[in-house]
């Protein structure tokens, strides 16, 4: 940062509004500890405040890292409603222009220099509020296929980020002339990952081959029973760490339980892991898993050879949008729909267990569609915003960035 920058940010007062899930939130946890950090450098720290729902899962991240928290009332519309969902509709189409107006009510006392929407629906009242009293307000896509909020924050944000490049055609057009390709922030603890740390957690063998599985926190049952049907198969040629989700232990455990005594050891089963993902995703050879915005980010910046597969009921089909896109650059292999079954689970896995050649080179490619420094790009578009240095054409930006 210039020592222009340094003074002229010296009080930095921003408002972050995102959440709703995982995916939103914590690329804005990660963004808001990237800028901590770099103003630290600089003598200073931000001003912040959080906007989102009171139950969300924002409002728990932000007190766990002591970020000031304001919640605002707002609604959902439902594109595809089925009438029970009709109902909420209508419920919400109340609710939304009371969150505008508390929302208004919060910028003008907040008076924030800048802006940063991470997405849901809950950043939308902030992201127009904050075009009412020209504040200027960047808006983050995690997803390839940009989802509904964003569509409406990218046509009055003052910069529109984006993760993938190919997101690009899907902004309308006047807001392709403000997108900027900075990728999606992952946390910096997976990127420093020790392996050996992982082999001697679990008790694995470092001269084998290790695959990691792994269906999100909550877990996923179809993965969960493609694996069942392919174990025996496969462990007599690896080992693997499966995070099957609490729903699914007892299931999972069952199936662990009938395994051969020879392959029962190669097989770790854990409802959720905690502090030693890092070390696990640096230590696998082979990573199955769902293909949501957070997972593909830090897979690619990893450049893990990985089998995709999609949650089936993701909004707007996104995770099966990245997967195929991935896939069609041979970053990864993806299985969907008639092909998500244990026998082509079993070739996909052997294909690339037998072959290193083929893993290594997917994992290059995998890499080369990845952003590790995605979170120190947000920040620098959010300062030179905020400094008032944001004049630069977008199209500039983009190139740099990319």
């Amino acid at each position: 940062m210039s020592l222009y920058s340094a003074q002229h940010l010296r009080r930095l007062r921003m408002i972050v509004t995102g959440g709703g899930t995982g995916g939103h939130t914590y690329p804005a946890l990660t963004t808001i500890t990237t800028m901590r950090a770099r103003l630290a450098d600089a003598g200073t720290e931000p001003e912040l405040l959080w906007v989102g729902v009171p139950d969300g899962l924002e409002a728990k991240v932000a007190a766990r890292n002591n970020v000031p928290f304001r919640a605002v009332i707002t609604g959902k519309l439902r594109r595809t409603p089925n009438p029970r969902e009709l109902v909420r509709n209508i419920v919400d189409a109340f609710r939304i222009p009371i969150g505008f107006l508390q929302a208004v009510l919060i910028v003008a006392r907040t008076r924030p220099a800048v802006v940063l929407s991470t997405g849901g629906y809950v950043s939308v009242p902030i992201g127009l509020a904050a075009r009412v009293f020209g504040v200027p307000c960047l808006m983050h896509e995690q997803t390839l296929s940009v989802g509904l909020a964003n569509r409406i924050l990218a046509r009055v944000a003052t910069r529109v980020l984006l993760s993938h490049e190919a997101s690009l055609e899907h902004l309308p057009p006047r807001a392709r002339e403000r997108a900027v390709v900075t990728g999606n922030p992952i946390r910096p603890e997976v990127l420093a990952g020790n392996p050996g740390k992982a082999f001697a957690a679990y008790g694995l063998d470092p001269g084998l081959p290790l695959i990691l599985v792994t269906g999100g926190a909550g877990g996923a049952q179809q993965v969960n029973r493609m694996l069942a049907g392919v174990l025996t198969d496969i462990l007599p040629h690896c080992q693997i760490v499966h995070q099957c989700g609490s729903l699914s232990l007892a299931e999972v455990q069952q199936v662990a339980a009938a395994l051969p005594p020879q392959l029962a050891g190669r097989y770790r089963v854990a409802d959720f892991i905690h502090e030693e993902m890092p070390d696990l995703l640096a230590a696998a050879d082979i990573v199955i898993a769902r293909s949501g915005a957070g997972t593909v980010a830090e897979l690619t910046a990893l450049g893990k050879a990985a089998i995709l597969i999609p949650y089936p009921h993701s909004a707007g089909g996104e995770q099966r949008v990245t997967a195929r896109h991935l896939a069609a650059a041979g970053a990864v292999a993806m299985l969907d729909g008639p092909t998500a079954t244990p026998e082509n689970l079993r070739h996909e896995i052997m294909t690339l267990l037998s072959d290193s050649h083929h893993r290594a080179t997917m994992a290059h490619i995998a890499a080369g569609q990845g952003r590790p420094d995605a979170a120190d790009r947000v920040v620098a578009e959010i300062l030179a915003i905020a400094a008032g240095s944001g004049s630069r054409s977008p199209t500039q930006s983009r190139r740099k960035a990319s």
